[in-house]
């Protein structure tokens, strides 16, 4: 895949380990896609995709009290560890190319297929040492990039959506989920239950039918860890025992009395805890 290296930054964790952050651009659907390649010192590293959720991007959500976002603090996490970690915007989300009122379950695959082939070809990472994480609609993203692909050694998947009728019938509503069937390729306006504004085309509503995640994880035989929340009211804690259920292979269950955002709005210590379960999980495979 073509890239480019158009920014460096350096960030200081708080272990004290040096994390060298390199914005990098890589062709995806024919449009470029914009990431953050988080090096840790000492050479290349194993390396772990992760896949923001819907409406996201990169850094993920801020959290309150520091300067950093759910992901970006989990990339730095990760290179305290020792793992290195690409984090991208999908097509039209974030800094990438795109309009996000074109935005499908299958053209984020492809977005994560093309992130997996960028650090594969990259020299300053392990890429046959690459690990995903996806959270929640980036948590089917990554079944589908770890069961098409013989790729990753491990996958963690946080409040990943196992059921996309059911979980977007609740994030957008069934009438907008009907509407939505028959928008065409006029971009049907929602408000979303935070307050944000979005535009969708059918494209999207016709895949939540359609796009199975528990099928895709089923073609995926590595180790899998899946963490959720017992107080999760946006994916239901039901889709760790589908997603568990759906694959065959080692396996590790994590589960707190969280919110679907980790409890972040009090505390980043349960998202902390999570990020240290997931690198645990990732060196013991």
């Amino acid at each position: 895949m073509r890239w480019m290296v158009v920014g460096l930054a350096m960030l200081a964790g708080a272990a004290q380990a040096e994390v060298t952050e390199e914005r990098v651009t890589i062709a995806s659907q024919g449009k470029t896609m914009v990431g953050t390649l988080a090096l840790p010192e000492g050479g290349p590293a194993p390396v772990v995709l992760l896949f923001h959720g819907f409406t996201g991007t990169r850094d993920e959500l801020p959290i309150p009290g520091t300067e950093e976002g759910v992901f970006s603090r989990t990339a730095r996490l990760l290179a305290e560890a020792g793992y290195a970690s690409l984090r991208v915007d999908f097509i039209g989300s974030g800094e990438s190319d795109g309009d996000f009122a074109d935005t499908t379950f299958e053209g984020q695959v492809a977005d994560g297929l093309a992130a997996l082939a960028f650090a594969q070809g990259d020299a300053r990472v392990k890429g046959d040492e690459l690990r995903v994480i996806g959270w929640s609609q980036g948590g089917l993203v990554a079944t589908a990039v770890a069961g098409r692909s013989d790729v990753p050694k491990s996958v963690a998947l946080w409040a990943a959506v196992a059921d996309p009728l059911t979980t977007f019938t609740g994030i957008l509503g069934a009438e907008a989920v009907a509407a939505g069937q028959k928008t065409g390729d006029v971009p049907l306006k929602i408000t979303l239950p935070w307050g944000a504004e979005i535009g969708l085309k059918q494209g999207y509503f016709d895949q939540l039918t359609i796009f199975k995640p528990t099928d895709e994880i089923a073609s995926y035989a590595g180790p899998l860890f899946v963490a959720q929340g017992s107080i999760d009211t946006t994916v239901l804690p039901v889709a760790q025992e589908m997603l568990l259920a759906a694959h065959e292979g080692e396996e590790e269950a994590f589960t707190r009395e969280m919110d679907h955002v980790f409890n972040v709005f009090t505390s980043p210590d349960t998202l902390d805890e999570m990020v240290a379960a997931t690198i645990a999980f990732f060196k013991a495979h």
